[in-house]
């Protein structure tokens, strides 16, 4: 296969960008990223992007938040009483907690900003409203 379409078994190394040039995810030292094309597993913009690149191929992909991760929503921004946090639990910025739904699903959420009294969770993927960068060398197609 000379090009990568839907269905597609690619490997690719990518670098991930923000538009400040921050970077929030690479391959590099690991092994490729290994997906098949169309099958929903990565962001759709990403998968998008590698259709049509062909082996040895460099790329840069611009995503943005709808074909990402959804822009940021302030209803999924919670304001809680502190004492409500387990008591092993010391609040920092940034950090990651697990949190049940009534109907048992369980879901990630970290803490954007704490006092003495009440701790913020915000429940939006933390890439959420922001466009993605991506530099992409496609490494194989299958």
């Amino acid at each position: 296969m000379s090009k990568a379409e839907v269905g597609s078994t690619v490997e690719v190394h990518y670098t991930g960008k923000l538009e400040n040039g921050s970077v929030f995810d690479s391959s590099e030292g690991k092994p490729p990223l290994s997906f098949k094309v169309g099958d929903g597993k990565i962001i759709p913009g990403f998968e998008n992007g590698v259709i049509g690149m062909e082996k040895g191929q460099t790329k840069q992909i611009a995503v943005e938040p709808d074909e990402a991760y959804g822009e940021r929503r302030d209803d999924l921004v919670k304001q809680f009483a502190r004492n409500q946090l387990p008591d092993d639990i010391q609040p920092e910025v940034g950090q990651q907690l697990q949190m049940q739904r009534p109907d048992g699903a369980v879901f990630n959420v970290f803490i954007s900003d704490f006092d003495d009294e009440n701790v913020t969770i915000d429940a939006n993927h933390p890439l959420a409203g922001k466009k993605l960068l991506f530099e992409v060398e496609m490494v194989s197609i299958a």
